[in-house]
């Protein structure tokens, strides 16, 4: 399926679908003004990496495979443990670590959708590697047009 962040317009697609068959690490998939949907997979024995984001609200989504789900406080008290599989959904709270590991044996294909958007839009990062490499150098950031916190 090819998908093209159109920006704040209208869009349309079939969410299972694009997610599955999704192979880039992450893939932006719409940018709004006040939220943005990406397409994640995360390889057999990976993880999406811990981290936080101060001010801004995630849902997460497994289309496919099996993991999971860590969130805390802290960095080193993640206090909420949870398995999850293809139908679930994670819900992490602005301010709160967390990661999401993958334990099965197929790659995990996930749809997150950030509140305020929180990467530039219609970027594809192969690898969670190039991920890193654009947010260091300020490729990855949300358009100016979008809404962020002060």
């Amino acid at each position: 399926m090819h998908l093209q962040d159109v920006g704040p317009d209208p869009q349309s697609f079939n969410a299972h679908e694009a997610t599955t068959e999704n192979t880039n690490y992450r893939t932006v998939a719409w940018t709004g003004k006040y939220l943005q949907v990406t397409l994640v997979s995360i390889p057999v024995g990976a993880s999406i990496g811990l981290e936080v984001h101060p001010d801004t609200d995630q849902f997460l989504r497994l289309e496919a495979g099996h993991g999971q789900a860590v969130m805390g406080d802290a960095k080193d008290h993640l206090t909420f443990q949870q398995d999850v599989e293809a139908g679930w959904a994670i819900l992490v709270p602005a301010g709160r670590w967390h990661d999401v590991r993958n334990t099965g044996d197929t790659p995990m294909q996930v749809l997150s959708v950030y509140a305020p958007s929180h990467h530039a839009q219609g970027i594809i990062q192969e690898t969670a590697e190039a991920a890193e490499a654009d947010e260091a150098s300020g490729r990855d950031e949300a358009p100016s047009w979008t809404v962020q916190p002060k």
